[in-house]
């Protein structure tokens, strides 16, 4: 028996969108930008896929620009404001902010630029008036993460973007997580540019798109043919937005159904691994992404951790013996070269060094049933009371 709770990561292609790819390589795959009838064929095609990601947030098809994936989205909004401007300015983005946005923030930083990183509380929640109060004269550009992906708090982007509109300030949100789940409506949200990605929304991967509010300029981040009016040359991935755009019309179709089942699902095993004395529930309960659980793992006869006795049950720990069992989790803390870092997002919400290695993150998509829940909670208890006698010897 296999289990894959790791939707968060990456869904499975449906079978539709591999059919209309499969379609698209095999008969329309002409060249977008031809003017003849291979070409326009493929131009026909190119933008039905537009309008089906379109309507996934209710916005008019000419304001999609399609990418490469979500990280390339987030990418373009950040660095197609900044390059507006011959000096460095100030923006404003979260302390839970995924890579992509965390990462070009850093880059900015180092050209000169001002960067504000609002905290969040113990849920992983920014709170408005963190925002309010951090604006300045110079404030071109505020992006909030939507839904996080490791601990799965909602932000509050309705009050954050209103805060930016009423001030006349750039806001954009990385939706990655939320799309596909939870409506959006970029018609009613005040936000200027939005993040999407294919592979979130069991589309294929290496397709993204990023919303840009009809009107607003932004500098392309390379220069070419000119592709995707202009902000995004080169030749459009076609099979790839093709499926993106099938698997975008269909959660738009099924979300009123799915997103409920997935809500019970999530609540079932949040429930269930909370009597797990090692699991402590991460994140916002209430304020949440439906399909998203996570705990950090902490040693309940073993306080304070003691460095050499927790390093044999961080999160990848169980990650790995949870694979052995045939069931595919995510940890919340990043590794390089083999050493095990701290996750930014849990210290970002006050968990110590130790705490943050010990991130768990189950997510659960449209393959997932109560039974997959059931066997999971059996075997993550099954293997922590393996593992946990071995770290309770602790010496304070």
């Amino acid at each position: 028996m296999q289990i894959y709770l790791d939707y968060s990561a990456t869904t499975p292609t449906r079978p539709e969108a591999i059919e209309a790819m499969q379609k698209a390589l095999t008969q329309q795959w002409g060249n977008p930008s031809s003017l003849h009838e291979w070409g326009q064929r493929a131009a026909t095609t190119l933008e039905l896929a537009r309008m089906q990601v379109a309507s996934l947030i209710n916005a008019l098809p000419e304001s999609m620009i399609f990418t490469s994936g979500g990280t390339e989205a987030d990418n373009l909004a950040i660095m197609g404001v900044a390059r507006l401007y011959t000096k460095p300015q100030h923006i404003i983005i979260s302390s839970v902010e995924h890579s992509a946005v965390s990462e070009t923030a850093r880059q900015l930083e180092e050209l000169g630029w001002e960067v504000t990183r609002l905290p969040v509380d113990k849920y992983g929640r920014i709170h408005p008036l963190d925002l309010q109060e951090s604006l300045r004269s110079h404030t071109v550009l505020i992006s909030i993460i939507y839904g996080q992906s490791e601990v799965g708090t909602l932000q509050p982007i309705e009050a954050l973007s209103q805060i930016a509109r009423d001030r006349n300030i750039l806001f954009h949100t990385d939706a990655v997580q939320v799309a596909g789940k939870l409506p959006i409506d970029v018609q009613k949200l005040p936000v200027d540019l939005l993040s999407l990605s294919s592979h979130k929304l069991y589309g294929p991967q290496g397709a993204g798109a990023l919303y840009v509010r009809p009107g607003l300029e932004l500098v392309p981040m390379f220069g070419g043919g000119g592709q995707e009016l202009k902000l995004r040359s080169g030749t459009q991935a076609l099979p790839a937005i093709v499926g993106f755009g099938v698997a975008a019309e269909l959660a738009l179709q099924e979300m009123d159904v799915e997103t409920p089942r997935l809500i019970g699902l999530r609540d079932r095993l949040f429930d269930r691994l909370s009597h797990i004395p090692s699991l402590v529930p991460t994140g916002d309960r209430y304020y949440r992404l439906p399909h998203h659980t996570s705990f950090c793992i902490v040693s309940p006869s073993c306080r304070p951790y003691q460095k050499r006795d927790t390093a044999r049950i961080t999160g990848k720990t169980l990650v790995r013996k949870l694979n052995l069992a045939g069931i595919g989790i995510s940890s919340g803390a990043a590794c390089s070269s083999g050493k095990l870092t701290p996750s930014p997002i849990l210290l970002a919400m006050g968990y110590d060094e130790i705490g943050a290695v010990g991130g768990i993150r189950l997510t659960l998509g449209r393959e997932t049933t109560e039974a997959d829940i059931d066997w999971t909670v059996i075997a993550i208890g099954q293997i922590l009371d393996r593992l946990m006698p071995k770290v309770a010897l602790c010496r304070h």
